[in-house]
């Protein structure tokens, strides 16, 4: 077993544990805001979290707890050097001891076949996971906007209609938890880097089609409602958010689709490729008896 030095994590940490997360990455693949420290402060300094240096100082493994989506979770790094040496498991039993009564749950934002390996050692499920997928903007497809339809920005007047287009384009799937307008918008609106004037609703006269929602170089959410599907609108709100960050000066898109969503092979044919996974792992409540 390797024997690290540990600490708990500060802020001043977080520039070591974005070199952390970028060996990961490049071994991974996965979300490339992984490197950025305002967001591993998200993940890292929302709760208490446990820091891990090897003989020579440097950072090698960190966890944290912190809410994701309101729920309790646990995040962590191991560097590739180190792994199946019994780090893993030594985060997972001070995280256990953080929170004895909850179900752990594990969210990898780099997942691999090694996490798969050590989530099912320490009992874990896999519940959720998403390719990271980027596009280069080197070359974007045109595709027109379906006959019918109009579109328009993020507003104070077209919120509810993004609204009802996100609830009826992923209201049938498993997993949905429907929130509120308010709640919702408050969702959107809380990213940093969200893009109001760049994304868009489609409608069918009043009746949404469809939406598209950017922040910084994301597709963070595009969605077609059913009666929509299949009839290329889903492509055109694709095609066009890359037509517009290209043209602001973008040099590359990401967006992230469930590993077994079948718009995947959409993704691939309009250019873009899987750069990596994100993951979430859990624990059965029924682990906890006894």
């Amino acid at each position: 077993m390797v024997q690290l030095e540990w600490a708990p994590l500060t802020d001043d940490d977080l520039p070591a544990v974005a070199e952390l997360a970028g060996a990961c990455l490049a071994v991974d693949g996965g979300l490339p805001a992984l490197t950025q420290v305002d967001y591993l402060r998200r993940l890292f300094r929302s709760g208490p979290g446990l820091l891990g240096r090897d003989v020579t100082n440097d950072v090698v493994a960190a966890a944290a707890l912190f809410l994701d989506s309101g729920v309790p979770a646990v995040t962590g790094l191991v560097h590739p050097s180190i792994r199946r040496a019994g780090v893993g498991e030594q985060l997972a039993e001070w995280v256990r001891g953080q929170s004895p009564d909850h179900p752990l749950r594990l969210v990898i934002e780099n997942d691999s076949p090694a996490a798969l390996e050590f989530a099912s050692r320490i009992g874990l499920v896999l519940t959720a996971s998403e390719r990271v997928m980027r596009h280069r903007l080197k070359q974007v497809p045109h595709i027109s906007r379906p006959d019918g339809l109009s579109v328009e920005p993020w507003r104070d007047d077209t919120v509810e209609l993004f609204h009802r287009a996100w609830s009826e384009s992923f209201g049938t799937q498993p997993g949905f938890t429907p929130m509120s307008l308010g709640d919702w918008r408050r969702w959107v609106e809380a990213e940093p880097t969200f893009r109001p004037d760049d994304s868009r609703v489609a409608l069918e006269g009043s009746e949404p089609a469809g939406f598209v929602v950017l922040s910084d170089d994301w597709l963070d959410q595009v969605g077609v409602v059913p009666a929509w599907r299949g009839r290329a609108l889903g492509a055109h709100l694709v095609v066009r958010s890359l037509s517009v960050l290209a043209k602001a000066g973008s040099r590359q898109a990401w967006l992230c689709v469930g590993a077994e969503n079948p718009a995947k092979a959409l993704y691939e044919r309009l250019g873009f490729r899987v750069e990596g996974t994100r993951a979430r792992y859990s624990e059965p409540p029924s682990h906890l008896a006894g």
